[in-house]
């Protein structure tokens, strides 16, 4: 029995060594993934940084202190609330960029990382806040951002951590402050409208006026085109008129018998208020009377008389070659090149102002020469 006993606690001595040696055989192979590194300490101390693959460590001598992830980290913040140069409580959201580039400095150089890297940004921030306004705040968020940067990376290099990039998420100002924001918005649009409506109706009246100019140009040079054509027209056809009375050689009663039909219409004139009549009118009668009973002095032919009319004659036909009517293409040219000089001055005149002038525009108001 004592031997049988002898060999049992033998066999166990045996099993819990092998158990033991196992269990350090486990415990030596180590196993580091991608983007992680390892601290190892031996004997309490810092022996090694393991790099991501397998590693061997010796049994009850190497201890594993810390997992550090070496990818770049994401950490937001919770609102804080800081206040501007104008006394304006506003409430920030943060979130911060960063990386651990030195393990063994992440992890003894500071206790806690992230404690520290919020501290330093609500510090810094509200520093930073405290020089501006809140317009400023508002509106400078790369300026509050690049600060922010410089500062934690500073601080947090000796830490062995690398700080990014910060982004501030929200700026908050209260209720009351949003809505007198929103006001004052609102009061900036609506002006910026009445200015923009203001300038439109100022060039709309400039073109307005401009386009009545260039019409009145226009109508004042046809009317006078067709005046000087109109006055020489009816210069013609007096000259011929009173050139065919002389070469009809009329006698004295023909002339009173039409100077006294002439009459009437000139009683019938809606403009005659008066009718005065003229000395001569007896004598116009007498001879009329004179024709008809045939009593006359007139003596067709006669010397004295004919020398007369032939010296009329002469000098209307004088008068005509002088006064003769230009033809009726040359003149319509003439009135057309007058029009054109006056649309030239015209668009001229529109480019130095600023303002352009539109001929085909000012077609209905500008009168129609003769011929066209």
């Amino acid at each position: 029995m004592e031997l049988i006993s002898g060999n049992n606690i033998i066999l166990l001595l045996l099993l819990l060594l092998l158990l033991l040696v196992v269990v350090a055989l486990f415990r030596s192979i180590f196993k580091v993934h991608q983007g992680f590194t390892v601290i190892v300490e031996r004997l309490g101390r810092y022996h090694k940084t393991l790099q991501p693959g397998l590693h061997f460590l010796i049994p009850f001598l190497d201890t594993q202190r810390q997992r550090i992830d070496m990818r770049e980290q994401v950490v937001p913040f919770p609102p804080q609330t800081v206040i501007t140069s104008d006394n304006i409580n506003v409430s920030i959201d943060t979130v911060i960029y960063y990386q651990v580039t030195n393990p063994e400095a992440a992890t003894y150089e500071i206790a806690d990382p992230m404690q520290g890297i919020e501290q330093l940004a609500v510090t810094t921030m509200r520093n930073i806040i405290g020089t501006m306004d809140m317009e400023q705040a508002l509106t400078g968020r790369d300026q509050i951002n690049g600060q922010l940067r410089g500062v934690l990376d500073e601080a947090t290099g000796r830490w062995g951590i690398r700080v990014s990039r910060v982004e501030l998420k929200a700026i908050d100002p209260p209720a009351r402050v949003q809505a007198a924001m929103e006001q004052q918005m609102k009061a900036e649009r609506d002006r910026r409208a009445a200015i923009l409506t203001a300038e439109g109706v100022k060039q709309s009246a400039i073109l307005q006026a401009e386009g009545e100019k260039q019409s009145a140009i226009l109508r004042a040079e046809g009317q006078a085109q067709s005046t000087i054509l109109r006055a020489q027209g009816e210069s013609r056809a007096i000259l011929q008129l009173f050139d065919a009375i002389h070469r009809g050689d009329a006698d004295p009663k023909l002339l009173a018998y039409e100077y006294i039909r002439t009459l009437p219409q000139i009683a019938n004139s809606s403009s005659s208020k008066v009718w005065v009549i003229p000395s001569d009118l007896t004598s116009a009668i007498d001879a009329v009377t004179k024709g008809f009973a045939g009593e006359s002095d007139y003596t067709p032919g006669a010397s004295s008389q004919g020398a007369v009319l032939k010296e009329g004659e002469q000098a209307i036909t004088d008068t005509l070659k002088s006064t003769a009517l230009p033809d009726l293409d040359s003149a319509l040219a003439d009135a057309k090149d007058e029009a054109g000089r006056a649309t030239t001055e015209a668009t001229e005149s529109g480019t130095r102002s600023g303002h352009s002038f539109d001929p085909g525009a000012e077609a209905g108001q500008r009168p129609n020469l003769p011929g066209e």
